[in-house]
């Protein structure tokens, strides 16, 4: 049976590690691969929609060195997160000429964590920057959205690896994901403490990520930077720009 599309891209979270991200769907770019449907949360999800919405690598490399995370961030009292992501969503809305994910260039599905229900739902309609931004929203750093009377935070909570709304619609899925959990010795301060304990759990359906990637790229010595910090920007472009040429040339298979 026919699939419904040949390339699918897989996007994890990881903060700022999202830079990353981008040098990988730039080395697929130059190697005349572009995905057909994209999967993302988190940073996943903000590199994702700028993808879909029809933005290069290089250009969105460019927004985000002016704007990711801390230029978004306002401290906020600790009722239900310390810190708000305020501009995240009035930059998408303004960069993107699609107002809801349904309306972007290339089918595009946002994993976002239902704190209610306590589920993850995978979202490829409404409105776009209102769901990228709880898809971003780590719980505890980050104050949760409302969307529909519902309050939903970070994707990766339930699934940092959203191949489950695409693992059965592809020829072939390339998966980039920026968030490996390797033994770390030291945590500087609670910020860290909070995003190790988040990321501990998130990639708990690994196995099911594997068996449906036709490429897994993993940058290597990726989980040194600190997922909050975009002082590295260009550094980890290019760490994730030679972990996909160096995994594309091992997956002599892929076309």
């Amino acid at each position: 049976m026919a699939k419904k599309y040949k390339t699918g891209l897989v996007l994890s979270g990881g903060g700022t590690r999202g830079f990353a991200h981008l040098g990988v769907i730039a080395a697929l770019h130059e190697n005349g691969i572009k995905p057909d449907v994209i999967s993302g949360v988190s940073a996943g999800a903000i590199v994702g929609a700028f993808i879909a919405g029809g933005k290069s690598p290089e250009e969105i490399l460019q927004i985000f060195k002016k704007s990711w995370f801390f230029k978004y961030t306002k401290l906020h009292l600790p009722i239900d997160g310390l810190l708000k992501l305020d501009g995240l969503q009035e930059d998408i809305d303004k960069a993107i000429v699609a107002k809801n994910i349904e309306e972007l260039e290339i089918p595009f599905f946002v994993g976002i964590s239902n704190l209610n229900k306590g589920i993850i739902e995978y979202k490829n309609s409404g409105p776009l920057g209102l769901t990228v931004l709880a898809s971003s929203s780590i719980p505890i750093l980050f104050s949760p959205v409302t969307i529909n009377r519902y309050s939903y935070v970070d994707g990766g909570l339930m699934d940092n690896i959203p191949i489950n709304p695409i693992k059965n619609d592809c020829e072939q899925i390339i998966v980039s994901n920026i968030s490996p959990i390797n033994p770390k010795a030291k945590m500087k301060n609670l910020v860290q403490i909070a995003t190790r304990t988040f990321y501990m759990s998130v990639n708990a359906n690994m196995k099911e990520v594997r068996k449906h990637a036709t490429v897994f790229i993993e940058p290597k010595g990726i989980d040194k930077y600190d997922i909050l910090l975009r002082t590295h920007a260009d550094e980890l472009f290019e760490l994730g720009y030679k972990s996909a040429k160096k995994a594309l040339i091992k997956s002599l298979e892929f076309k």
